[in-house]
C-alpha cells in the first residue's frame, strides 16, 4: 500500500512539474476547456433555479364544477362526498361555493353591482372548487383531463372548468429544456475530451525521448503513464472550477436585471448558485472528463512509440 502511494505521488508531483515548466500554454487549455464547461454549467443552474419555481407554479391546480341551475340546494351540498369518491384523492380540498356568494364576489371584484343588480334574480349556479393535489407533479399534468371528463359525467354537473393547458405547456418547456442541456453537455464534452487529447498528444511528443529514456532502465507503461493521467485530470479540474467560478460571478448582473423585471409582476425571484455537493459532482465530472482524454491520448499514442 505503501509502494502504491508513493507511486501515485511521484506522478502527481511528476505532472506538476512538467506544468510548471509551461504555466502559459495550461493556463491556456484551462481557459478553452473552462469555456466549454461554463455553457452546460450555466444551464444546469438555470434549471436547478426554474424546477423549483415550476413546481411551485404546478401545485394544487383548481377545478371549477358549475351545478345545474335547477339542481336543489340540499342535493348540490350532498354531492361532496360523491366528489371526494372520484378524485380518489384524501388530500384534495372541495369547497362549496353557494350562488349567493358568488353573486357577492362577483360584485365585489368587477365593481359591477348595478349592472348585476339589473338582472333581478341571480344568474349563477351554485358551484364546487377542487383544489387538487395529486397533480402537483408536471409528469401528472395530462391525467387532469382525465378526471375532468369523469367528474363531467355525475349527475346534477353542468360544466367542468380547468385550465390544464399551462401546466401542459410548462411541463413540455422543461422537458425540452432538459433535453437541449443533455444534447448541449454531451458535445460540449466531446469538445472538452478532444482539447484535453490534443494536449496530451502535445505533452508526449514534447517528452518522446524522456519516455524511451524510462522505458531502456525498465519503466513499465503503467508507470510512464500516470503522470500523463494526472495531468488530464488536474486539467478538467482546474477548468471546471473556473466554469463554476464564472456561472457564480455571472449571477450577480442577472440577478440584478431579473430583480426589476420580476418587480413588475411582485415576485422576488433571484437565480442562486449550486448546492455545494452539486459543485462537488460536477467538479468530478469534469476531472473525469480530463481523465479520459488523457487515457485516449496516452493510450493511441504510447502505443505507437512501443
Amino acid at each position: 500500500m505503501k509502494n502504491w502511494f508513493r507511486q501515485h505521488r511521484y506522478a502527481l508531483g511528476s505532472a506538476l512539474a512538467h506544468l510548471r515548466k509551461s504555466p502559459g500554454g495550461f493556463v491556456f487549455n484551462i481557459v478553452v476547456v473552462a469555456l466549454a464547461l461554463a455553457l452546460p454549467f450555466a444551464g444546469l443552474t438555470l434549471l436547478d433555479n426554474v424546477q423549483p419555481l415550476s413546481q411551485q407554479l404546478s401545485v394544487d391546480p383548481e377545478m371549477s364544477l358549475f351545478l345545474k341551475q335547477d339542481l336543489k340546494r340540499a342535493e348540490a351540498e350532498a354531492l361532496a362526498p360523491t366528489l371526494r369518491t372520484a378524485l380518489n384523492d384524501k388530500r384534495a380540498r372541495i369547497a362549496f361555493i353557494p350562488r349567493e356568494q358568488a353573486l357577492e364576489a362577483l360584485k365585489n371584484k368587477s365593481g359591477l353591482a348595478d349592472v348585476l343588480a339589473t338582472l333581478g334574480e341571480n344568474p349563477l349556479p351554485d358551484s364546487y372548487v377542487l383544489t387538487l393535489d395529486t397533480f402537483k407533479n408536471n409528469a401528472n399534468a395530462g391525467n387532469i383531463d382525465a378526471l375532468a371528463e369523469r367528474l363531467r359525467a355525475l349527475p346534477g354537473v353542468d360544466t367542468v372548468q380547468v385550465d390544464s393547458a399551462w401546466v401542459k405547456r410548462l411541463a413540455a418547456l422543461l422537458g425540452v429544456l432538459r433535453l437541449a442541456l443533455l444534447l448541449l453537455a454531451i458535445t460540449l464534452g466531446t469538445v472538452v475530451i478532444a482539447v484535453i487529447f490534443n494536449t496530451i498528444r502535445l505533452q508526449v511528443l514534447t517528452q518522446r525521448d524522456e519516455i524511451s529514456v524510462s522505458k531502456l532502465i525498465g519503466a513499465t507503461d503503467t508507470f510512464i503513464h500516470r503522470p500523463f493521467y494526472y495531468t488530464g485530470a488536474l486539467l478538467g479540474l482546474c477548468a471546471g472550477a473556473v466554469a463554476l467560478a464564472s456561472v457564480a460571478l455571472a449571477l450577480n448582473p442577472l440577478n440584478a436585471a431579473i430583480a426589476a423585471f420580476a418587480e413588475l409582476y411582485g415576485s422576488q425571484f433571484q437565480l442562486q448558485a449550486l448546492a455545494p455537493l452539486s459543485m462537488v459532482a460536477l467538479l468530478a465530472l469534469s476531472a473525469s472528463l480530463g481523465l479520459i482524454g488523457a487515457l485516449l491520448s496516452v493510450q493511441r499514442h504510447l502505443a505507437r512509440m512501443s
